[in-house]
């Protein structure tokens, strides 16, 4: 198992997802490329303090957009992204707070 910090980069903010947390109780990550399901849910369990309450984790591998500059495009890097689910009840405690 990797350690959870070399997993999980960064919480995302959107609009969308805080209705999926208010509704479905989920939350979502960007997260390292060659990360499983399985290292997403340890990760999660250790940097939280949530031991055995993760229902479920979905990941989605999202290509990079092509931009361009002038006359050169290139494209910007692709990442992976990790919807979790928590048993009801449970939160994530600091985990959207702006610094």
């Amino acid at each position: 198992m990797k350690p959870f910090h070399e997993v999980l980069i960064r919480p995302i903010h959107t609009e969308n997802i805080n209705t999926r947390r208010e509704k479905y109780n989920q939350y979502m990550f960007q997260v390292s490329k060659d990360a499983n399901k399985i290292d997403i849910a340890h990760a999660i369990e250790t940097a939280f303090n949530v031991k055995n309450k993760v229902l479920s984790v979905n990941t989605i591998n999202v290509r990079g957009k092509f931009k361009r500059l002038g006359r050169k495009g290139g494209y910007r890097p692709s990442w992976k992204k990790a919807v979790v689910r928590l048993a009801k009840g449970v939160t994530l405690e600091n985990v959207y707070t702006e610094n």
